[in-house]
């Protein structure tokens, strides 16, 4: 069997592929999921080799049950393959990342006194974050001297209060989450704790003008792990280590961070020639491809789990699936748009040699995670500016609402810590539905409800969609009987009656 990949056994078997075993921390980070690791640590990680910037990243899980232990086994060490079409051409490329230096859990007290200590250190120049689209949110619960604070931007504001009270410059705050202006969205959260908890008017100064909290858009698919057990086995043969951490994106990948023309000389990326780009402003960027590639995914994964299919390559395959994806996109979302209609169309149709990346296996379960506040960012904005503009429901995107009610509701079974379990028929098998807690309850709540009282309680709960949808003229009928064909005929025939 062979050993953990860590620094020892890559010496062991001879490695001489690049890698940075030790520099200073000079970024922390608030995530270690997939995406991070394949986007932007593969970035410093590329800066480190090709432009010195001689930094290392210190990981931090953002919830409890995070992964520390298993990274710090194998020094923070992983590897990483990113496949795709390229010029025409098929590739697949491999790559060790070293950027990590350790990862730490907030939850536990000497992990937490440790992260306070790197926030408060004069190498640290970044601070980094993916909290998915539910992170960026404000608690008034938490207190400044909780062990840590419960919420994202309650931790981000002591530590920065720690490094402001230490006398210490600024930092660049890099947020990668997937909802508009999510920089500033940040900022004005940590600003709330700092008012709160009357940190000051000279710590408000500070986050506003020494901070630079920047928003971003990131752009790669990431499935992350390898889940066929034969393939792990060949790659672990392959490289003579075994890696509890691999992942996996496609080769495509793009950056853009909102700030000013300044920040890119100080970036380490333009000098590594990357695909990061410094612009003045990231929001017609991110409409684009939030509204176009992940409003695509969030509009058809969940009803093509219930039609029977696990990943997205497949979806691009099914007549129906694909069809609808693109009456969905080109019909619907691209004409309400503000931007270039043909630069929109080139973006989408993108999408579908995105989607049928050969190499990457994107479970739909994978991106199902969190479909509610996805949905509210993704999908509901183009649903409802649709309606305005043109004065009558769009199709595809009412079917996509229903299949998404649908995926929380059908043969519900249990409910269990972190997850609601339901059976999904005519596959004979369980799977486990991923959000908030509070969500989760609701659906369990709901669980015997009828279907027009649970479309009603969907859409009436503003919790879920600050507002209240049931106002949205024909909307409930229109999900109600869209939810109607799901249950009766199956999620394929609710494919294929959007555009019959």
């Amino acid at each position: 069997m062979p050993e953990k990949l860590s620094y020892k056994t890559l010496e062991s078997i001879d490695y001489t592929g690049y890698l940075k075993k030790s520099a200073p921390v000079k970024a922390l980070q608030i995530g270690e999921g997939n995406f991070l690791r394949a986007f932007v640590d593969y970035f410093f990680d590329c800066a480190n080799e090709r432009a010195d910037w001689n930094g290392k990243i210190a990981l931090v899980t953002p919830t409890a049950h995070g992964r520390a232990g298993v990274f710090n086994e194998q020094d923070c060490l992983y590897t990483l393959y990113l496949r795709g079409n390229e010029n025409g051409q098929a590739v697949s490329r491999k790559r060790i990342i070293s950027v990590a230096d350790a990862c730490y859990n907030p939850y536990v007290p000497e992990d937490w006194k440790k992260i306070k200590e790197i926030a408060v250190s004069d190498d640290l120049e970044y601070m980094i974050s993916n909290t998915t689209e539910a992170g960026i949110t404000y608690d008034p619960s938490c207190l400044p001297d909780d062990e840590p604070p419960a919420s994202f931007p309650a931790k981000v504001a002591v530590l920065l209060h720690e490094r402001f009270l230490a006398h210490k410059p600024g930092i660049v705050f890099l947020s990668c989450e997937l909802i508009d202006d999510n920089g500033k969205e940040l900022r004005n959260d940590v600003l709330q704790h700092a008012r709160d908890w009357s940190f000051g008017e000279e710590f408000a100064d500070y986050i506003l003008h020494d901070c630079l909290f920047c928003s971003t858009l990131v752009d790669r698919i990431v499935p992350g792990r390898v889940r066929d057990p034969e393939e792990v086995k060949r790659l672990t043969a392959e490289n003579g280590y075994e890696d509890s951490l691999l992942d996996v994106g496609e080769v495509f990948g793009v950056w853009y961070i909102e700030g000013p023309k300044e920040l890119e000389e100080k970036l380490p990326f333009r000098k590594a020639g990357l695909n990061v780009t410094v612009v003045p402003d990231v929001a017609p960027y991110k409409k684009r491809k939030v509204r176009i590639l992940n409003g695509a995914h969030t509009g058809f994964v969940l009803g093509a789990y219930l039609a029977g299919f696990d990943i997205v390559r497949d979806c691009m395959h099914d007549e129906a699936i694909h069809t609808f994806m693109n009456r969905m996109l080109y019909d619907e979302v691209i004409p309400i748009l503000p931007l270039d209609r043909d630069d929109c169309e080139k973006f989408a149709a993108s999408v579908t040699d995105r989607f049928s990346n050969p190499f990457i296996d994107h479970q739909l379960l994978s991106i199902s995670l969190n479909s509610t506040a996805k949905w509210k960012a993704r999908n509901l904005p183009s649903l409802l500016e649709y309606t305005a503009k043109f004065g009558r429901l769009p199709k595809a995107l009412c079917m996509g609402f229903a299949f998404y009610i649908a995926f929380y509701s059908t043969g519900l079974l249990r409910r269990e810590e972190g997850g609601l379990v339901a059976y999904r028929a005519g596959q004979g098998n369980e799977y486990v539905i991923h959000d908030d807690d509070w969500v989760l309850d609701f659906y369990w709540d709901h669980r015997d409800s009828d279907d027009q009282n649970l479309v009603r309680d969907v859409l009436s709960n503003e919790k879920m969609w600050d507002q209240d949808l049931t106002k949205a003229d024909g909307l409930m009928e229109t999900v109600l009987e869209d939810l109607g064909i799901i249950r009766r005929d199956g999620a394929e025939a609710a494919f294929r009656e959007c555009f019959s």
